[in-house]
């Protein structure tokens, strides 16, 4: 190999970084090589080089195209004590950060956190969304995060971001001061007290938390059954009301569908034969909690068949699992219905 070409393998005249999605930082890869006099250091947009002497912050570069040189690298002249000026190749530390946002990233509650809600006392609750960080104070996230490393992406801090959130989260939620159906109705609140809980925690390793949204707050599956019982049976309140509109809409439905006038008159027949499902089962004594605490009511008059009893236990078994009927309810219901039968 020719002088020239080990020389021109061994310096280094141009110095630049095109960064890829993900990416945050990254040690240029000089190794033994060393940077020439005069080097072009291209650093782009939303991007800031840092020159290290033997582990020391040098100088540092904004985006432009620089010269390297006494006269841009004061730092590095003054600690290699060339104020009279140098000619000759030097070694160097150079990394480039990006400052560029990154969004999209998501978020989520590994485990259900327990608290204590003002309505429903303790539940478990799961939430999910999304926030953007980008660098903000360069030289202590290089001091914290990147240190000797080679190259640092997004992914490799991820997991220290999700837990500074997932804690943020257990303790906003844990205090119990917003019921959970207010936390799930105004989602854009929570998300803006969780954004200034963790952006302390960003602060310390140099970054910023530029956004971050809460899209889902929800209850496990098992409890949110039982929470949608509740509802169901708050908005059906009247049973005969109910039913009666149960019949209007089968009528709209029927009178849709080419069945025409038949069609009607089978979801009159429906509504119909709901509103009797609905009334035999409640036949017997109609004050519900004081079936609660008193005796199971006396067997009615006349005798029935047991066909028809265990049909009418079966339809006030299906009311205690809507919860329409407390146990004690339906206990005393159903002993009423075996006295009966003959």
């Amino acid at each position: 190999m020719s002088l020239f070409g080990f020389i021109s393998k061994q310096l280094v005249d141009v110095i630049d970084w095109t960064e890829q999605p993900g990416d945050l930082a990254l040690r240029y890869p000089i190794a033994d090589r060393e940077i020439q006099n005069g080097a072009q250091l291209t650093v782009r947009d939303g991007q800031i080089a840092l020159f290290y002497d033997e582990g020391r912050v040098a100088d540092a570069f904004q985006p432009g195209l620089h010269t390297l040189d006494t006269a841009n690298l004061p730092m590095l002249t003054s600690l290699r004590h060339w104020e009279t000026g140098f000619r000759s190749p030097y070694k160097a530390d150079v990394y480039f950060f990006t400052t560029r946002e990154h969004t999209g990233l998501k978020w989520g509650t590994p485990q259900p956190i327990t608290v204590r809600d003002k309505e429903f006392g303790a539940i478990r609750i799961r939430a999910f969304g999304s926030y953007g960080f980008r660098i903000d104070d360069v030289p202590t996230f290089a001091g914290k995060l990147m240190g000797t490393l080679e190259h640092l992406s997004v992914a490799d801090v991820e997991p220290q971001l999700k837990s500074v959130i997932t804690t943020a989260i257990a303790a906003a939620l844990g205090k119990g001061d917003t019921a959970f159906l207010d936390i799930a109705a105004d989602q854009a609140a929570m998300s803006e007290r969780l954004m200034a809980a963790v952006a302390p925690a960003f602060a310390q390793w140099g970054l910023k938390c530029t956004s971050f949204y809460v899209e889902s707050v929800s209850l496990p599956e098992n409890v949110q059954e039982y929470l949608d019982k509740g509802s169901q049976m708050r908005m059906v309140g009247d049973l005969n009301q109910y039913a009666r509109f149960q019949a209007a809409d089968s009528i709209d439905e029927a009178a849709a569908a080419s069945g025409g006038v038949a069609g009607v008159g089978a979801g009159l027949a429906i509504g119909q034969n709901m509103a009797a499902t609905l009334g035999s089962a409640f036949a017997q004594p109609t004050q519900a909690s004081a079936l609660a605490s008193a005796p199971p009511a006396a067997a009615p008059a006349g005798p029935i068949s047991s066909d028809d009893a265990f049909e009418q236990i079966e339809k006030l078994h299906k009311l205690l699992q809507m919860g329409a009927l407390t146990q004690a309810e339906f206990d005393a219901k159903k002993a009423s219905w075996l006295a009966r039968m003959g």
